[in-house]
């Protein structure tokens, strides 16, 4: 037998206003998303949005379904279109804001499952990392400095 240790590190930010402009400018764009997500059943609303390296922004958000597995995570909605419309491009960073309409989100969502094995899958395919930023409606923000920090045995086409 032996023993793996795994170690991960996360920056968490005070608030918003601590993050770089740009990364500001990102989550601004995340929140707008946010209000456009369609979640008339759990009244989660998440926003996402992304920045390539050829500076386009692409913004996203949640679609949910009376079929629950038939909708879509606000990151996955962003990646998959990033890379529909931009297949060559490398993804650089991208910020993440939920809230609910139920009650308030002041600490950090992070991605979920599904979305961080999407995730996975860009930063593979690109062979560079993802800077991920995430918060809810408002309060600290957190920052992974790769999808590696959130998900340390991700499964690849090196898996195959």
């Amino acid at each position: 037998m032996k023993l793996i240790t795994v170690s991960t590190s996360i920056e968490i930010y005070d608030s918003i206003d601590e993050l770089p402009a740009e990364v500001i400018k990102l989550m601004n764009t995340a929140v707008e998303a946010r209000e456009k997500a369609y979640a008339p059943y759990s009244k989660f609303q998440v926003g996402a949005a992304i920045l390539l390296d050829n500076n386009e922004v692409i913004p996203g958000s949640n679609q949910e379904n009376a079929s629950y597995p038939s909708g879509l995570c606000a990151e996955r909605t962003a990646i998959y279109y990033a890379g529909a419309k931009y297949p060559k491009a490398i993804i650089k960073i991208m910020a993440i804001s939920a809230t609910s309409l139920n009650h308030a989100v002041t600490s950090p969502i992070p991605p979920c499952g599904a979305c961080r094995q999407a995730i996975a899958e860009y930063e593979v395919k690109q062979n560079e990392p993802i800077e991920i930023y995430f918060m809810g409606e408002s309060g600290e923000v957190a920052k992974s400095n790769s999808l590696k920090d959130l998900l340390p045995f991700a499964f690849d086409k090196s898996n195959l």
